[in-house]
């Protein structure tokens, strides 16, 4: 059976923009997913890259201009300055960690929820209000949000390692079980190819 390893941002832009299509293509072939949410801003200093806001302005200008495009294209909407960016993405990750131990929900939907929450919603996910909405909106349990919290910050910063390990650099990043790694929502149709055997 086919294997995808997703490490991804609850922050991320480009993660919301990849919504459940990955998803769809797991379902496609039969494949699991671990997901795997991670620190971006450190996986960022430990691999040569830098966080948005410190880039050079031709980067900035650039990533803006993508972000349009692809919200265009995709036909979903985006705020693209939201009230709630950068904020610390620890809290969202630890609860996506707990509902992924202790729940029964529906994870892919979690992930888009906390990255639609930013980047549509104009929403703090730093918030426990915010986390518990996500939750069930996803179909877990809003009280997973602060279970385990200390179990779920060292999966949290085990999952930051490992992806440093893997090559991860960016968000979103899917390696399957061949260690075929695609970086970036653009990148799906490439791994419905690379599980079908075609790439």
């Amino acid at each position: 059976m086919a294997h995808i390893t997703y490490f991804f941002a609850t922050i991320s832009p480009f993660t919301y923009l990849a919504g459940t299509r990955m998803e769809v293509v797991a379902q496609k072939h039969g494949a699991t997913v671990e997901y795997r949410p991670m620190d971006l801003m450190a996986v960022f200093g430990r691999t040569g890259g830098v966080p948005p806001g410190d880039r050079h302005i031709s980067r900035i200008e650039m990533r803006s201009q993508e972000l349009q495009r692809e919200a265009n294209k995709l036909h979903m909407p985006m705020n693209f300055k939201p009230a709630f960016f950068p904020v610390n993405m620890a809290p969202s990750s630890y609860a996506f960690i707990s509902a992924g131990r202790h729940g029964d929900g529906d994870l892919g939907a979690l992930a888009h929820g906390f990255t639609r929450a930013v980047w549509e919603e104009e929403k703090d996910i730093s918030q426990l209000d915010v986390i518990t909405d996500c939750l069930k909106s996803a179909g877990f349990d809003p009280h997973l949000a602060d279970k385990d919290m200390i179990g779920s910050a060292e999966q949290y910063a085990k999952n930051t390692e490992d992806a440093i390990a893997a090559g991860v650099f960016g968000s979103p990043f899917y390696i399957t079980d061949t260690d075929q790694r695609l970086w970036g929502q653009d990148r799906i149709e490439d791994l419905d190819l690379v599980l079908s055997g075609i790439l």
